[in-house]
């Protein structure tokens, strides 16, 4: 394949700016982030994209129709700052909308899709961000995003399109067809422990919905955000315990979500670090089958609640991702029995199970495997079959 065929084949990874910038973004600050992307080893783990989301443009066109960068904010131009991150071996994204305008009011793609998609090729970037306010009652959503990948095929450059109507107009029934590469189906993540509940447990049994060359992104990253926003919406003060960050990552890496990291990078603690670098977990979520994660609902069924399940992901090779999460408020033994994984005992195979957060095997287990989990926590575990 070339690497035309290949776009969106694995789940993006990358930085966003919105989670904690919000308005408040610059063109020293992205170069910044694009240093920290070398310098603390996040491209070596595989991220890639450095996404500028909204507030980047002045709040008119000019007279020929095209979108003008804010000259205080990026006083070089996209371009130089696009040559700056591509001269890193790092790709760089941008953001528009759906509507006539962005959701923080700057100028929309509506009816400049075509326009603005040159535009973004000159500028080459690698990545649009596409939002959904102010979309015209009378106009099918699905239209409008099929309109815009149509544009950026056809814009002269690759570029990845990520889809954010915020899973409106059943969006997982046509977006696919659409052409785009990834797609929103949940609305603003905060930074709270109740929001990552809520996004994960919309998604769970919705394993059909995602896939190579169209994944489910269930929002951005909060993992190592502590509060950092400077949006009341997002998270401004408490955030996250790095438990809590911790099983939201394991959450998106299994189930196939593009990773976009939220938080200020230049400033994050080792824990944070930690997590959002874990080879293991992103080996999972990057694995080429691009498979959505299944639910197991664990033993005894009377115990069993939305708040405590088992995710096991299928893995080129004959692996499996086997997932143990419970987000409830105290300490949960979550049975797991091989039969429901399709193993059943008279097969006498085994599972080899490593642990992808100590990094440690576990050793050979047969028939079952029953860890206890810790509140708002969880276990990873690569699985291998051995006769």
């Amino acid at each position: 394949m070339n690497a035309s065929t290949m776009l969106g084949l694995a789940p993006a990874l990358g930085w966003n700016s919105w989670n904690t910038f919000t308005w408040d973004i610059n063109e020293q600050l992205i170069r910044e982030v694009a240093d920290t992307f070398i310098s603390e080893g996040y491209k070596d783990a595989g991220y890639e994209y450095i996404v500028i989301d909204d507030c980047w443009s002045l709040k008119e066109r000019d007279a020929d129709g095209r979108l003008v960068v804010d000259p205080v904010k990026f006083p070089g131009g996209m371009k130089a700052l696009a040559d700056y991150i591509h001269a890193k071996g790092l790709k760089f994204g941008m953001y528009s909308c759906a509507g006539t305008h962005t959701c923080a009011g700057y100028p929309g793609s509506f009816e400049h899709e075509f326009q603005d998609a040159r535009q973004f090729a000159e500028w080459e970037i690698d990545y649009l961000k596409y939002d959904y306010c102010f979309k015209p009652r009378n106009i099918p959503g699905e239209l409008l995003y099929k309109r815009m990948s149509l544009a950026l095929k056809n814009s002269g450059r690759d570029i990845l399109f990520s889809a954010c109507n915020w899973g409106e107009d059943n969006v997982p029934r046509w977006i696919r067809s659409s052409g785009a590469h990834m797609y929103r189906s949940t609305p603003d993540i905060q930074d709270r422990w109740d929001s990552i509940k809520t996004l994960a447990h919309s998604q769970l049994d919705q394993e059909c919905y995602t896939g190579v060359f169209c994944h489910n992104d269930m929002d951005m990253l909060v993992v190592g955000m502590y509060g950092g926003s400077n949006d009341e919406f997002i998270g401004r003060i408490g955030g996250c315990t790095d438990t809590e960050y911790k099983t939201h990552f394991s959450l998106w890496s299994l189930m196939g979500s593009p990773l976009m990291i939220g938080c200020d990078i230049r400033k994050t603690s080792p824990a944070a670090k930690e997590i959002l670098q874990n080879k293991d977990l992103i080996a999972i979520n990057q694995d080429p089958e691009g498979r959505g994660a299944y639910r197991i609902k664990p033993e005894p069924q009377w115990f069993h609640t939305d708040e405590v399940f088992i995710l096991v992901k299928a893995l080129a090779g004959g692996d499996l991702a086997i997932g143990f999460f419970n987000m409830s408020e105290t300490r949960r033994e979550v049975s797991l029995l091989f039969w429901d994984l399709g193993l059943p005992y008279a097969s006498g195979y085994s599972l080899s199970l490593y642990d992808c957060w100590s990094h440690q095997e576990l050793g050979l287990h047969k028939e079952r495997f029953s860890p206890v989990v810790e509140a708002h926590d969880c276990l990873v575990l690569r699985a291998k079959l051995v006769d």
